[in-house]
C-alpha cells in the first residue's frame, strides 16, 4: 500500500506576515529603522484586497533583499499569482534594473503588482520620512522618482482602489491624487452649456413616459 498523502497546509496572509517579519528581521532602512516595519505597513495597506495581493504586499521585497527564490515560495504554498506579483515588483529582476521609470511602467501592466507598488510608494513618501531623509542628507537633491512614478501607477488602476490604499497608509497623498484628477479632467466648466436641444428634450420626455408606464404596470401587478 502506498503512503497516504500528507495534508497540504494553506499559505495564509498571516503566514506571509510572519515570514516577512522573520526574513527582514535584521535589516535596517536608510534611516536605520527596522525594515520589517516597512513591509508590514505595505501589507497592512492592502487589507481591502484579496489574499494573493495581500500576501504579495507583505513579501514584496523578499526576493529583492533576501536569498528567497520563487521556487522556495511556491514550495511553501505561495500561489503562482502572488509569486508573479512579487517577481514583477522586484527591481533586480527587471530587464534594466537601473531604469526606475521603465520598471514602474512594467509594474503598471499588472493590476495586482500596481496595487502593491502604490502601497510601497506611499509608505516611502510619508511626510515624516521624506523630512527625515532631507535632514540626514541636506546636500542631496530631493528624491523625485516616487513623485514621478505615482501618476503612472494611479492611471493603471481604478481611482477608488488607490484611495483605499492611501487612506490606510498615507492620507497626505489623497490631496495630491485629487489634484491629479483635476488636471486630467479637461472639461471647460466655465463655458459648459446646460441648454438642451429639442431632440434632448424629446428623448427625456420619452424616457419619463417609459418610467411612468413601468411604474403603472408594477402597481397593477401588485394590486392583482
Amino acid at each position: 500500500m502506498s503512503e497516504p498523502a500528507l495534508p497540504q497546509h494553506r499559505f495564509t496572509v498571516e503566514t506571509a506576515k510572519v515570514l516577512a517579519e522573520v526574513a527582514h528581521n535584521r535589516q535596517k532602512d536608510k534611516l536605520k529603522r527596522p525594515y520589517r516595519e516597512h513591509v508590514l505597513a505595505v501589507g497592512d495597506a492592502l487589507a481591502d484586497f484579496d489574499d494573493d495581493i495581500r500576501i504579495a504586499g507583505y513579501l514584496h521585497d523578499i526576493a529583492e533583499d533576501t536569498p528567497m527564490t520563487r521556487q522556495a515560495l511556491l514550495d511553501m504554498g505561495v500561489s503562482e499569482r502572488a509569486a508573479d506579483i512579487i517577481e514583477r515588483v522586484t527591481k533586480r529582476l527587471h530587464e534594466n534594473p537601473d531604469d526606475y521609470q521603465a520598471g514602474i511602467r512594467y509594474i503598471a501592466e499588472d493590476h495586482g503588482a500596481t496595487l502593491v507598488k502604490i502601497a510601497d510608494n506611499a509608505h516611502n513618501s510619508l511626510p515624516e520620512r521624506v523630512k527625515a531623509l532631507a535632514e540626514k542628507w541636506p546636500d542631496k537633491p530631493p528624491v523625485t522618482r516616487y513623485d514621478e512614478a505615482r501618476p503612472v501607477l494611479y492611471a493603471a488602476v481604478p481611482v477608488e482602489e488607490t484611495r483605499m490604499i492611501l487612506a490606510r497608509i498615507n492620507p497626505w497623498l489623497l490631496e495630491e491624487l485629487d489634484d491629479l484628477l483635476d488636471e486630467a479632467d479637461d472639461t471647460d466648466y466655465e463655458n459648459l452649456s446646460y441648454e438642451t436641444t429639442e431632440s434632448d428634450e424629446a428623448a427625456a420626455t420619452a424616457d419619463a413616459a417609459e418610467d411612468v408606464a413601468g411604474a403603472g404596470e408594477a402597481a397593477s401587478d401588485t394590486r392583482q
